[in-house]
């Protein structure tokens, strides 16, 4: 009989994946998107794994969306071949996306900036192909694109229009402001300004008799508190399957709901100084702080028992490269006898990207402590 590891036997520091959250947070929205009426195309920026995204597109999704060309490769190695590279596209990466297009795999990309145009252009045109492309439209002045009303917008369509070597398939959009909303009726409300925004953009294309068949929506808070989702044609919703402590401050899901957690070990007690010390640094944890300056602060971490129940109280006070320091939110003394050395504990991440992106592998668990599978993950670019 083989025997099955448990998360005492694993080297610490190492990434832990609860199936059973992971299955409710995916039916969640999977739910919401039905109720929407939005076909769903899931980022697989924060699972990087072909074991999430075929639980992922095991309901109504029409494709996936990717960060970067190592993961575009991946999964279509895996067999995913209708993607969406979903950041501004850099000229030097068409050779790669070439290759990927000759092997059968349909990767839109996107476009935002009017003077870049002639380089992809020229680039598409070496590599004997016909780059299908959107128009990063920024509606909340909250990251990149171009807004509709800037002259270069339309600019960019017919220039891409005109061109044998690219094709304009439409717009994407994106909530990012959604993340600094004090409330879901605030994500709500921006989530439909968006919307809006990004047909208002679609409307202005046709008008010029230019094509616009797809209007792409990002954000996992803004789907899940869209008042609408009426024109648009696809949700690239993506922290959603693990969730974080992020999301879980905006209202976007309860801490139970966070299905990813980082297995460390206590290595040390300081009862002068009221703390702990684990083997789960700033590398293994991320250094991301989104939590701070909210009702929400969870340091770099809340803390879990190994069976991933929630320690009330503790926090991850803060991080080095390699070890980091728990502590009380309230300053009640720790009871040190409940930690000795080596005492196995999870810590739930502020942002799931960022912390996966420190490991190679997860450990799944089906809400014990057994391990259960092991899931690889494509890190890099």
């Amino acid at each position: 009989m083989i025997r099955m590891d448990t998360l005492h036997d694993l080297p610490t520091p190492c990434l832990v994946l609860d199936r059973p959250r992971l299955l409710r947070n995916i039916a969640r929205m999977h739910d919401r998107a039905a109720e929407l009426g939005v076909m769903l195309r899931p980022h697989l920026k924060t699972p990087k794994s072909i074991d999430v995204a075929r639980l992922l597109l095991e309901r109504q999704a029409r494709g996936v969306t990717v960060s970067t060309l190592a993961e575009a490769e991946y999964f279509a190695g895996h067999g995913l071949q209708d993607q969406f590279y979903a950041v501004p596209l850099a000229p030097d990466k068409i050779p790669r996306i070439a290759a990927l297009m000759r092997q059968g795999t349909e990767l839109i990309c996107v476009a935002h900036d009017l003077e870049a145009l002639p380089l992809i252009e020229a680039q598409a045109r070496e590599q004997g192909i016909v780059l299908p492309l959107v128009i990063d439209v920024d509606v909340d002045q909250h990251r990149s694109g171009v807004a509709a009303s800037d002259p270069d917008f339309l600019a960019m369509a017919r220039a891409i229009d005109a061109s044998p070597h690219l094709a304009l398939r439409g717009i994407m959009i994106y909530a990012g402001a959604s993340y600094e909303a004090r409330d879901t009726d605030a994500i709500g409300a921006l989530a439909e300004r968006i919307r809006v925004g990004g047909l208002q953009a679609q409307a202005l294309l046709h008008s010029h008799g230019l094509p616009c068949d797809t209007v792409s929506y990002g954000s996992s808070p803004g789907t899940y508190f869209a008042r609408s989702m009426e024109g648009i044609t696809e949700s690239r919703a993506g922290v959603y399957p693990f969730q974080d402590l992020f999301q879980a401050g905006l209202g976007a899901c309860a801490i139970d709901d966070v299905a990813l957690s980082v297995l460390t070990t206590v290595t040390g007690r300081q009862a002068s100084k009221n703390r702990l010390i684990i083997d789960a640094g700033g590398l293994a944890l991320s250094k991301d702080r989104s939590t701070q300056g909210t009702g929400f602060d969870a340091g770099y971490g809340l803390v879990c028992d190994e069976q991933g129940a929630l320690i009330p109280d503790l926090y991850v006070k803060s991080a080095s490269q390699e070890i980091a320091l728990i502590t009380t939110h309230s300053g009640s003394a720790i009871d040190l006898s409940q930690f000795p050395v080596g005492r196995r504990l999870r810590i739930l991440p502020n942002h799931s990207c960022f912390t996966a992106a420190g490991h190679g592998e997860y450990h799944v668990v089906d809400g014990g402590t057994d391990v259960t599978a092991r899931w690889a993950r494509v890190n890099g670019w």
